[in-house]
């Protein structure tokens, strides 16, 4: 069994902050990823709101950087299979892979999000065959081709105008009238002529042969139903918390995120949560680095009190 004063669980921008405030601490630290160190900035083209970054920085360099980082100060990145369980056991908790099992005094969780499905027809026959939850992984494949995306926030606005790059025309299908993202990208998507708008619109099924060919789409105020040609369609309605591993050690609110208090703390002493994982009102890459700072210090000091107890 794998040993560690302290594991976290999740390489993104909260757990390698985590990472770095335990490791300069001198606190044994291993962080288990199931994919690439460095969470979601990697699927993300470029980062722009960061604080000290004033030209903006690419997404994998800053998840690189984090990464770099945290190894520099001797925490251990171990990528493996997802976590499946953590328990709670004699001085300590158990975190169980299908590969291995660690053993850790403490545990931070920050295992972020996974996106959330449209769960329609069609959606799961065809991912990775026109279905795509990742413009900067896919965006490539579709060089003067016709796309969807759905979705009104952010990440959908970004990525959209990012996949102008490619595609010769994108539409963005979205269920109000008004996008919910920064002002600045809406600008910015409306000034490009590769995008237009389908507005208060669902998507009912997702229809092809080998692949994507064709959305049918609902109007929610008409319920008038249409069709439209697409090569591929990118999906970014919201995300849903990686949180089933800690689901019997921890408090969830109704939408499965990790109720903490303001040091992180989860009802289970030794059990901290950091990042878009915890029930939060507002999830950003700068609210996720504070997140595992502040988990980081408040497991640094329930280690500590647990050598002073014996």
């Amino acid at each position: 069994m794998n040993e560690a004063d302290l594991v976290i669980v999740g390489g993104g921008p909260a757990g390698l902050t985590s990472a770095i405030y335990a490791s300069r601490a001198l606190i044994d630290t291993v962080v288990i990823e199931k994919m690439l160190p460095g969470g979601q900035p990697i699927l993300t083209t470029f980062i722009e709101n960061y604080p000290g970054f004033p030209d903006g920085i690419s997404g994998p360099e800053f998840a690189e950087r984090l990464e770099s980082q945290a190894k520099k100060f001797g925490a251990r990145i171990v990528t493996s299979q997802p976590v499946r369980e953590v328990l709670q056991v004699d001085n300590g908790f158990e975190i169980k892979t299908e590969e291995e099992t660690f053993f850790a005094k403490a545990v931070i969780i920050a295992t972020g999000t996974s996106p959330r499905k449209l769960n329609v027809p069609g959606e799961d026959t065809f991912t990775g065959r026109g279905v795509s939850y990742c413009a900067v992984c896919d965006g490539a494949f579709y060089k003067d081709k016709v796309v969807a995306v759905v979705g009104g926030g952010d990440s959908a606005i970004v990525e959209a105008i990012y996949l102008t790059r490619f595609a010769s025309k994108v539409y963005v299908i979205h269920r109000r009238d008004q996008l919910r993202a920064e002002k600045i990208l809406q600008e910015r998507a409306f000034s490009n002529s590769k995008i237009t708008f389908v507005w208060n619109t669902v998507v009912q099924s997702i229809d092809g042969n080998r692949r994507v060919e064709l959305l049918k789409l609902r109007n929610v105020k008409t319920e008038e139903i249409s069709e439209l040609p697409v090569d591929g369609i990118f999906i970014y309605i919201g995300s849903t918390p990686n949180s089933s591993m800690v689901r019997n050690l921890v408090e969830l609110d109704e939408n499965g995120f990790i109720i903490t208090d303001n040091f992180m703390k989860t009802k289970t002493p030794g059990l901290f949560a950091a990042g878009d994982v915890r029930s939060n009102t507002f999830r950003q890459l700068a609210t996720a680095v504070g997140d595992g700072a502040i988990a980081a210090n408040s497991a640094e000091k329930y280690l500590g009190e647990l050598i002073w107890k014996h």
